[in-house]
């Protein structure tokens, strides 16, 4: 499920995430491999009726999920400012009437803002599921890939900006 980026994606994830290669990656005392100061991000199952994404109600659930996430910045509260996510992650996306499913690789690398007033900016590299409800997409369910930007206001508008990439309809492929 890996996707092979440009060299200029692996210099900005690089630069993004604060550390050389070299750096990050360690052993701990069995000897296997691991990220320094990375930290296992699970993503729950979940449910949304119909009408809100899709004209019929759908049920996502990971079936790989290997998200990890790193704190980069804080707000003087303690509260996460702002966090690295990366990781191989395919959700199940199933339509609950007919039982039709999209297995959606959704293993994107982003850095989030998280911001005191509950909004939240993403920038994106790769594939990631975004439910939209208000938005500049229309209402729906899909994997945006590419490199871009997400901007989610504290009223849960989402306003995808895309400098290259592409979206697939989830709904679509599973109506």
């Amino acid at each position: 499920m890996r996707r092979t980026a440009l060299a200029i994606g692996s210099i900005l994830v690089t630069t993004l995430l604060g550390a050389t290669p070299a750096q990050a990656t360690g052993s701990d005392h069995s000897g296997l491999q691991h990220d320094l100061g990375w930290e296992p991000a699970p993503s729950a199952p979940w449910d949304v009726a119909a009408g809100l994404r899709c004209d019929f109600a759908i049920h996502g659930e990971p079936v790989v999920d290997e998200v990890v996430q790193r704190v980069l910045a804080r707000h003087p509260d303690g509260s996460p400012k702002s966090v690295a996510y990366k990781g191989d992650l395919v959700v199940r996306v199933t339509n609950k009437v007919s039982g039709a499913f999209y297995d959606a690789d959704a293993s994107g690398s982003a850095v989030v803002e998280y911001r005191t007033d509950g909004s939240q900016f993403w920038s994106v590299l790769g594939p990631v599921l975004v439910g939209v409800g208000e938005g500049n997409l229309d209402r729906g369910m899909y994997i945006v890939d590419g490199v871009y930007t997400l901007a989610i206001s504290a009223s849960g508008h989402k306003t995808v900006t895309m400098a290259h990439g592409s979206t697939t309809d989830i709904c679509e492929r599973i109506a």
